[in-house]
Protein backbone atom coordinates (compact mmCIF):
# COMPACT_ATOMS: atom_id res chain seq x y z
CA UNK A 1 0.00 0.00 0.00
CA UNK A 2 2.91 2.47 0.93
CA UNK A 3 4.78 1.37 -1.98
CA UNK A 4 1.03 2.16 -4.45
CA UNK A 5 1.04 5.60 -2.79
CA UNK A 6 4.85 6.11 -3.61
CA UNK A 7 4.13 5.29 -6.89
CA UNK A 8 0.84 8.06 -7.09
CA UNK A 9 2.61 10.90 -5.86
CA UNK A 10 2.80 13.98 -7.63
CA UNK A 11 6.31 15.01 -7.20
CA UNK A 12 7.87 18.98 -7.56
CA UNK A 13 9.28 17.88 -10.75
CA UNK A 14 5.58 16.74 -12.36
CA UNK A 15 4.16 20.77 -10.94
CA UNK A 16 6.88 21.73 -12.88
CA UNK A 17 5.80 20.21 -16.65
CA UNK A 18 2.29 20.72 -15.65
CA UNK A 19 2.31 24.30 -14.79
CA UNK A 20 4.78 24.49 -17.55
CA UNK A 21 2.08 23.30 -19.99
CA UNK A 22 -0.48 24.85 -19.15
CA UNK A 23 2.07 28.48 -19.14
CA UNK A 24 2.48 27.68 -23.23
CA UNK A 25 -1.11 26.97 -23.68
CA UNK A 26 -1.85 30.56 -21.96
CA UNK A 27 0.53 32.05 -24.35
CA UNK A 28 -0.48 30.30 -27.30
CA UNK A 29 -3.70 31.53 -26.36
CA UNK A 30 -2.44 35.20 -25.85
CA UNK A 31 -0.61 35.14 -29.20
CA UNK A 32 -3.81 35.04 -31.22
CA UNK A 33 -5.61 37.39 -29.17
CA UNK A 34 -2.77 40.29 -29.30
CA UNK A 35 -2.54 40.44 -32.65
CA UNK A 36 -6.02 42.22 -33.00
CA UNK A 37 -4.34 44.36 -29.59
CA UNK A 38 -1.48 44.92 -32.42
CA UNK A 39 -3.07 45.58 -35.36
CA UNK A 40 -5.21 48.47 -33.37
CA UNK A 41 -2.09 50.25 -32.19
CA UNK A 42 -0.92 50.04 -35.61
CA UNK A 43 -4.05 51.55 -37.29
CA UNK A 44 -3.85 54.59 -34.30
CA UNK A 45 -0.89 55.14 -34.93
CA UNK A 46 -1.41 55.77 -38.88
CA UNK A 47 -4.71 57.85 -37.74
CA UNK A 48 -2.54 60.00 -34.80
CA UNK A 49 0.34 60.76 -37.50
CA UNK A 50 -2.50 61.78 -40.02
CA UNK A 51 -3.74 64.40 -37.47
CA UNK A 52 -0.38 65.89 -36.78
CA UNK A 53 -0.08 63.90 -33.30
CA UNK A 54 3.49 62.80 -33.16
CA UNK A 55 3.62 62.46 -29.81
CA UNK A 56 0.89 59.96 -29.32
CA UNK A 57 1.54 57.99 -32.18
CA UNK A 58 5.14 57.13 -30.97
CA UNK A 59 3.50 56.26 -27.53
CA UNK A 60 1.05 53.57 -29.42
CA UNK A 61 4.04 52.50 -31.71
CA UNK A 62 5.82 52.04 -28.34
CA UNK A 63 3.29 50.22 -26.57
CA UNK A 64 2.80 47.62 -29.07
CA UNK A 65 6.64 47.14 -29.23
CA UNK A 66 6.47 46.39 -25.42
CA UNK A 67 4.08 43.76 -26.05
CA UNK A 68 5.68 42.04 -28.89
CA UNK A 69 8.79 41.98 -26.60
CA UNK A 70 6.72 40.64 -24.09
CA UNK A 71 5.09 37.55 -25.73
CA UNK A 72 8.83 36.54 -27.57
CA UNK A 73 10.57 36.69 -24.25
CA UNK A 74 8.03 34.82 -22.29
CA UNK A 75 8.31 32.31 -25.33
CA UNK A 76 11.85 32.11 -25.39
CA UNK A 77 11.96 31.68 -21.00
CA UNK A 78 9.92 28.70 -21.70
CA UNK A 79 11.51 26.96 -24.16
CA UNK A 80 14.51 27.18 -22.40
CA UNK A 81 13.04 25.96 -19.30
CA UNK A 82 11.71 22.96 -21.05
CA UNK A 83 15.16 22.19 -22.52
CA UNK A 84 16.74 22.40 -18.83
CA UNK A 85 14.46 19.80 -17.34
CA UNK A 86 14.92 18.04 -20.25
CA UNK A 87 18.94 17.95 -20.52
CA UNK A 88 20.12 18.93 -16.65
CA UNK A 89 19.25 16.62 -13.40
CA UNK A 90 16.04 18.05 -11.94
CA UNK A 91 16.89 18.15 -8.33
CA UNK A 92 19.93 20.39 -9.65
CA UNK A 93 18.18 22.89 -11.24
CA UNK A 94 14.88 22.92 -9.41
CA UNK A 95 14.79 26.35 -7.89
CA UNK A 96 15.57 28.08 -11.47
CA UNK A 97 12.84 26.48 -13.16
CA UNK A 98 10.62 27.50 -10.10
CA UNK A 99 11.93 31.36 -10.23
CA UNK A 100 11.36 30.94 -14.07
CA UNK A 101 7.52 29.66 -14.11
CA UNK A 102 7.01 32.19 -11.32
CA UNK A 103 8.24 35.33 -13.45
CA UNK A 104 6.21 33.49 -16.25
CA UNK A 105 3.04 33.59 -14.58
CA UNK A 106 3.29 37.00 -13.74
CA UNK A 107 4.28 38.16 -17.39
CA UNK A 108 1.07 35.88 -18.66
CA UNK A 109 -0.90 37.64 -15.99
CA UNK A 110 0.36 41.26 -17.17
CA UNK A 111 -0.47 40.06 -20.60
CA UNK A 112 -3.99 39.42 -19.81
CA UNK A 113 -4.43 43.12 -18.65
CA UNK A 114 -3.09 44.34 -22.13
CA UNK A 115 -5.93 42.34 -24.07
CA UNK A 116 -8.42 45.81 -23.23
CA UNK A 117 -9.07 47.45 -26.76
CA UNK A 118 -10.69 50.43 -24.70
CA UNK A 119 -7.60 51.07 -23.28
CA UNK A 120 -5.86 51.10 -26.70
CA UNK A 121 -8.16 54.08 -27.06
CA UNK A 122 -7.41 55.77 -24.31
CA UNK A 123 -4.09 56.63 -25.94
CA UNK A 124 -5.78 59.00 -28.15
CA UNK A 125 -8.67 60.85 -26.41
CA UNK A 126 -7.86 64.23 -24.32
CA UNK A 127 -9.99 64.00 -20.83
CA UNK A 128 -7.75 64.39 -17.92
CA UNK A 129 -8.25 60.62 -17.00
CA UNK A 130 -6.74 59.79 -19.88
CA UNK A 131 -3.90 61.88 -20.19
CA UNK A 132 -2.62 61.03 -16.64
CA UNK A 133 -3.25 57.09 -18.36
CA UNK A 134 -0.76 57.80 -21.32
CA UNK A 135 1.67 59.65 -18.48
CA UNK A 136 1.26 55.78 -17.05
CA UNK A 137 1.89 53.83 -20.12
CA UNK A 138 4.61 56.41 -21.03
CA UNK A 139 6.32 55.90 -17.73
CA UNK A 140 6.13 51.90 -17.26
CA UNK A 141 7.18 51.55 -21.11
CA UNK A 142 10.23 53.96 -20.66
CA UNK A 143 11.40 51.36 -17.94
CA UNK A 144 11.05 48.47 -19.20
CA UNK A 145 11.90 49.26 -23.00
CA UNK A 146 15.84 48.75 -23.68
CA UNK A 147 17.63 51.59 -26.22
CA UNK A 148 17.49 49.38 -28.71
CA UNK A 149 13.68 48.87 -28.69
CA UNK A 150 13.46 52.54 -28.86
CA UNK A 151 15.41 52.28 -31.63
CA UNK A 152 13.23 50.07 -33.72
CA UNK A 153 10.27 52.19 -32.53
CA UNK A 154 12.00 55.33 -34.20
CA UNK A 155 12.56 53.76 -37.23
CA UNK A 156 9.31 52.51 -37.52
CA UNK A 157 7.59 55.72 -36.94
CA UNK A 158 10.11 57.01 -40.28
CA UNK A 159 8.37 54.20 -41.95
CA UNK A 160 4.34 55.04 -41.21
CA UNK A 161 5.33 58.69 -41.97
CA UNK A 162 6.66 57.43 -45.43
CA UNK A 163 4.17 55.25 -46.02
CA UNK A 164 1.32 58.07 -45.28
CA UNK A 165 3.17 60.46 -46.98
CA UNK A 166 3.47 58.22 -50.02
CA UNK A 167 -0.61 57.38 -49.77
CA UNK A 168 -1.58 61.47 -49.56
CA UNK A 169 0.29 61.83 -53.07
CA UNK A 170 -1.11 58.66 -54.40
CA UNK A 171 -4.79 59.92 -53.44
CA UNK A 172 -4.43 63.58 -54.62
CA UNK A 173 -6.77 64.13 -57.85
CA UNK A 174 -4.68 64.11 -60.47
CA UNK A 175 -5.34 67.88 -62.57
CA UNK A 176 -4.21 67.55 -66.26
CA UNK A 177 -2.15 70.01 -67.81
CA UNK A 178 -2.71 70.89 -71.36
CA UNK A 179 -1.77 74.03 -73.05
CA UNK A 180 -4.18 76.79 -74.25
CA UNK A 181 -5.08 77.48 -77.30
CA UNK A 182 -2.80 81.07 -78.65
CA UNK A 183 -5.27 83.53 -79.87
CA UNK A 184 -5.07 84.17 -83.33
CA UNK A 185 -6.79 87.23 -84.97
CA UNK A 186 -8.91 86.55 -87.89
CA UNK A 187 -7.34 87.85 -91.14
CA UNK A 188 -9.39 90.84 -93.15
CA UNK A 189 -10.70 89.87 -96.57
CA UNK A 190 -11.90 93.00 -98.40
CA UNK A 191 -13.32 91.88 -101.91
CA UNK A 192 -12.06 94.10 -105.25
CA UNK A 193 -16.32 95.74 -105.14
CA UNK A 194 -15.70 96.95 -102.00
CA UNK A 195 -12.62 98.47 -103.02
CA UNK A 196 -14.12 99.88 -105.69
CA UNK A 197 -17.11 101.12 -103.44
CA UNK A 198 -14.24 102.71 -101.20
CA UNK A 199 -12.44 104.60 -103.26
CA UNK A 200 -16.24 106.04 -105.54
CA UNK A 201 -16.81 106.69 -101.42
CA UNK A 202 -13.57 109.08 -100.93
CA UNK A 203 -14.23 110.90 -104.80
CA UNK A 204 -17.97 111.53 -103.93
CA UNK A 205 -16.97 113.20 -100.40
CA UNK A 206 -14.07 115.07 -102.08
CA UNK A 207 -16.13 116.34 -105.09
CA UNK A 208 -18.93 117.79 -102.45
CA UNK A 209 -16.12 119.45 -100.32
CA UNK A 210 -14.99 120.93 -103.06
CA UNK A 211 -18.85 122.40 -104.39
CA UNK A 212 -19.70 123.55 -100.92
CA UNK A 213 -17.92 127.26 -101.26
CA UNK A 214 -19.81 127.80 -104.83
CA UNK A 215 -22.95 126.93 -103.59
CA UNK A 216 -22.55 129.65 -100.75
Amino acid sequence: MGAGQSRNRITDQDKAILDMKVQRDKLKIYQKKVQVILDREDALARSLLLKGDKKRALLALRRRKYQEQMILKTDEQLFNLQHLMETIEFSLVQKDIFFGLEQGNKVLTQLNKEMRLEDIERLAEDTAEAIAYQNEVSELLRSNMTAEDEESVLRELEELERQEADNMKLNMPHVPVHRLPEHVAAPQHIDEEDEDGLEENENTNSERARNEPLLA
